[in-house]
């Protein structure tokens, strides 16, 4: 685990791996959750502020371990109190984290792959192409970092994994992260219902996660037929409507939760009322609910937002079907607001 030439990043370590490494040089494995609670809980840097660990184990562990924070190398703030932090990696590459108001909360978005590889027609992120996945420690930074950044910590409660990036296509750092974000003894502390991941459709990993994580899934829809999805998501001619519909019906949903089907509405291509009619009996036989966003225009995407009474029209036939909607209004328009706008005109100037 430990290359003992370099020290290596700390928010790379589970527990586990943290209480076989002091346990194989004499020291307590409790001792594990104690430093830890110090890097999450506390947002310390430094072994030697953690005054409860012996003096020789403060001296032994940055010989082997660093805590390290992300480069934030540009930071945008919109008049409506949304804030968008460029992160620069340790290998030059940079990811986007959105920091969104809500009445009395924050929601962070939170990315897992620098670039993304399922290419959807509507994203920005998908033109940068994958460019390699995010560990576990860049994941969990965007978090320690941003929550260390407010004044009022606490105040951020809710994760949701729709940044750059399909979560579930970087599966196991990301299921390393979310072990440490809902850990409530030493780690980031979030409750699990107020975790969301979002996927583009990625079946066999969907039900993997149902099975081993009790935080809250999305699923990115955006069309109610094979055609227009498959031309909006390449990845619906792997695991076509049916599939991944029949996938969510059997998806091991905790007691009281619901998944989120996510429906970017794009005028003249997927934002009619049949659609909505199609969309409203495809998703009938499943505990959900349906969070419509307007497309936020970008250059060179060639879609463009539906006018207010289609948006509300669209919503009116999925309300009587008795359907819960959400109509996600776009934050941040005065500040790249689209996912991977800041990171692009980054890459433009550099």
């Amino acid at each position: 685990m430990v290359s003992e030439a370099e020290p290596i990043n700390i928010l790379n370590v589970s527990r586990e791996q943290l209480s076989d490494w002091l346990v194989e040089r004499g020291i307590a494995a409790y001792r594990a959750g104690q430093i830890l609670k110090w890097v999450y809980r506390r947002q310390k840097d430094s072994f030697a502020e953690m005054s409860d660990i012996a003096k020789d184990v403060r001296a032994l562990l940055p010989q082997h371990f660093r805590i390290p924070r992300l480069e934030i190398r540009a930071m945008q703030t919109s008049a409506d109190g949304t804030r968008k932090y460029l992160f620069g990696l340790a290998d030059g590459e940079n990811i986007e984290s959105v920091l969104i108001p809500e009445r009395d909360h924050y929601t962070l978005c939170v990315s897992s792959q620098v670039g993304c590889a399922q290419n959807c027609g509507f994203c920005l992120t998908a033109k940068s192409k994958l460019r390699r996945n995010l560990a576990q420690g860049e994941i969990l930074a965007q978090v320690r970092d941003i929550k260390k950044d407010l004044p009022r910590p606490e105040q951020l409660t809710n994760l949701v994994f729709m940044g750059m990036g399909e979560p579930l296509a970087n599966f196991d750092h990301l299921m390393g992260a979310l072990a440490i974000i809902t850990d409530s003894d030493i780690g980031l502390g979030f409750a699990a219902k107020r975790v969301t991941v979002s996927t583009a459709g990625l079946v066999p990993k969907m039900l993997e996660f149902g099975r081993q994580s009790r935080v809250s899934l999305a699923v990115s829809l955006n069309a109610a037929d094979d055609e227009t999805r498959s031309r909006l998501m390449p990845i619906n001619r792997t695991y076509p409507l049916e599939t991944l519909l029949a996938a969510c019906r059997s998806y091991p949903l905790p007691a009281g939760r619901r998944i989120t089907f996510e429906y970017i509405l794009i005028k003249g291509v997927n934002d009619s009322p049949e659609d909505a009619r199609r969309l409203a009996r495809l998703l009938q036989p499943i505990r959900c609910k349906v969070n419509l966003i307007p497309f936020n225009p970008h250059e060179g995407s060639g879609f463009e937002r539906p006018p207010e009474e289609t948006i509300l029209a669209f919503q009116e036939v999925l309300v009587r079907k008795h359907f819960t909607v959400i109509i996600r209004q776009s934050k941040g328009q005065d500040i790249s607001a689209a996912c991977g706008q800041l990171r692009a005109r980054s890459a433009e100037t550099s």
